[in-house]
């Protein structure tokens, strides 16, 4: 150990580079290699347009790096780009014009500033409008330094906007029905803590302005002044998704509204907003819903859920996250079971369902092919048992912090044929001997289990919320997570508990031991962040 060979390695022979790309060297004649190939640049007889389809394919850093390798590789990146994300500090005013001369056909672009800097201002969006005229999404975040003023001189420069998503911005709704009004194409609006706020005589001069949207999905995050937005929600004749999260104020007389003036919508997502059942009930007029998330609502009772499973007999995904206060339970998802026999979806949080909704959904909903139950303190093995018994179409499940035990488990080894994935997480009587008899008997089944006896969790106190992209289910998550839900008495020896766990099986997860089978379900306390893979 520590001591040199006993007998000397031969060494490599000093080759300079010429003589390592010598074609001689290898056995090859000057007759595979002319003299005048050495030099030559073989894309030279690539057209301009395949070489631009080829940067299509390349990544943000890929497409960097292919910039700087020859000047026609430069312009022909720089024409080609549609989608462009800049830092949006002050200071980018001064290369607005050799930026877009370069990018010259940018139509999608994300405008960033970090709170700590001072972020673009009305001048530098409307010189960008102007060098912009065929934008079709545009994405302001943390700019706070643009106002009203702006926002009307971008709207009539780029008349072809598709999308606008702000977030973090100082001008108020103002702002935003000015690009509404000018451009007549825009098709999705995501507003997200907007900070300006209107007074009541500004707002209502753009009242009328709803009735002639071509809008087809509003999406209002952690506004105070969302009703200002009620007028373009009810007259948007073609909107087809409707997102209201963390809202302030009462949505029932929207949503009533919405159901009479509108009754072609297909998504709604409801998330922490007073809502009720009138709300629901307006929203059952919607016929054509397929898709309906009740997030953390917890004046919406068995009976607006009733309403809603009744009349919209298309809905295909209900996630419901009952957040502990025993509203929705037995009398809604039987109403579900009975008329919604298209459900492929489920998702079932903080909730007490007995046997008696369970097993009415797995008869009723026989093309269910989606279904978690997380936080259900309700569950049992023999539950368990009847959804592997009459879920044949069922694909993905999911078992989260539920009292389901091995034997629950364990009926899966022959039932659901058609089942591909199955997650099981903080069951705490469920343990890893199952998991080698169920993978012995079934192998082509993936199993994500994870081996940790958190207490079942709490359905509530997230601020997480919901994502524009939502339940279309994007990024995926994988990391474990660990909480605490204890009684304060013996909060120290669980953090003892927890941080000897973090130590010994921490790097497990940084390799993704356990995978979640289904994507962005990092947190039950986040159910609208959940999705599936």
């Amino acid at each position: 150990m520590g001591q040199s060979p006993s007998t000397p390695v031969p060494s490599s022979p000093d080759l300079t580079r010429r003589e390592i790309f010598n074609p001689t060297r290898f056995g090859y004649g000057d007759a595979d290699f002319p003299d005048d190939s050495i030099g030559r640049d073989y894309t030279a007889d690539i057209p301009d347009e395949c070489l631009a389809g080829i940067f299509q394919f390349l990544g943000s850093g890929d497409r960097k790096r292919c910039s700087v390798v020859c000047r026609r590789w430069l312009r022909v990146e720089g024409e080609n780009r549609r989608r462009l994300s800049l830092n949006a500090e002050a200071k980018l005013l001064d290369f607005v014009p050799s930026l877009f001369n370069r990018f010259d056909s940018v139509t999608k672009l994300a405008l960033r500033c970090n709170r700590k800097s001072t972020s673009i201002n009305d001048d530098a969006l409307i010189l960008i409008s102007l060098r912009c005229k065929n934008l079709e999404r545009l994405k302001l975040r943390g700019c706070r330094e643009i106002t009203e003023i702006g926002m009307i001189g971008l709207a009539k420069n780029c008349k072809s906007l598709k999308k606008l998503s702000c977030g973090s911005c100082m001008f108020g709704t103002k702002g935003v029905y000015a690009v509404i009004e000018h451009c007549k194409v825009l098709e999705e609006l995501s507003v997200k803590r907007l900070r300006g706020v209107d007074d009541d005589d500004a707002v209502s001069v753009h009242m009328d302005l709803g009735a002639s949207s071509s809008l087809k999905s509003i999406c209002l995050k952690e506004l105070v002044n969302g009703h200002s937005f009620a007028p373009l929600i009810i007259g948007s004749k073609k909107l087809q998704t409707l997102k209201l999260i963390r809202c302030v104020g009462d949505w029932d007389a929207t949503l009533a509204m919405v159901g009479k003036m509108n009754s072609g919508l297909v998504e709604i997502h409801l998330e922490k907003v007073q809502v009720s059942d009138v709300g629901l009930d307006g929203v059952s007029k919607c016929s054509k819903l397929e898709t309906l998330h009740l997030v953390k609502t917890p004046e919406c009772s068995d009976f607006g859920l009733s309403e809603v499973a009744e009349r919209c007999r298309m809905l295909r995904k209900l996630h419901i996250d009952g957040w502990r206060t025993n509203r929705i339970g037995d009398d809604g998802l039987i109403s579900v079971a009975k008329h919604c026999s298209n459900l492929q979806e489920l998702v079932l949080i903080a909730m007490y369902p007995t046997s008696l909704s369970l097993s009415a959904i797995a008869s009723g909903c026989q093309g269910l092919e989606r279904f978690a139950l997380c936080g259900i303190g309700t569950v049992s093995d023999a539950d368990i048992e009847c959804i592997a018994a009459k879920c044949m179409a069922l694909k993905k499940l999911c078992i989260k912090a539920c009292p389901v035990t091995n034997v629950g488990i364990a009926a899966f080894a022959s039932g659901c044929p058609n089942l591909v994935k199955l997650k099981v997480r903080k069951c705490r009587k469920v343990t890893g001997e199952v998991v080698e008899w169920l993978n012995e008997r079934r192998n082509s089944l993936v199993f994500n289990f994870d081996y940790s006896e958190v207490e079942a969790l709490d359905g509530s106190g997230s601020d997480g919320g919901a994502q524009e992209s939502t339940i279309a289910f994007p990024v995926l998550d994988t990391h474990v997570a660990l909480v605490d839900d204890a009684p304060s008495s013996s909060s120290n020896n669980n953090n003892n508990r927890l941080s000897m766990f973090r130590t010994k099986f921490g790097f497990l997860a940084g390799r993704n031991f356990v995978p979640c089978a289904f994507r962005r379900w990092a947190n039950i306390d986040n159910p609208s962040d959940s999705s599936f893979s």
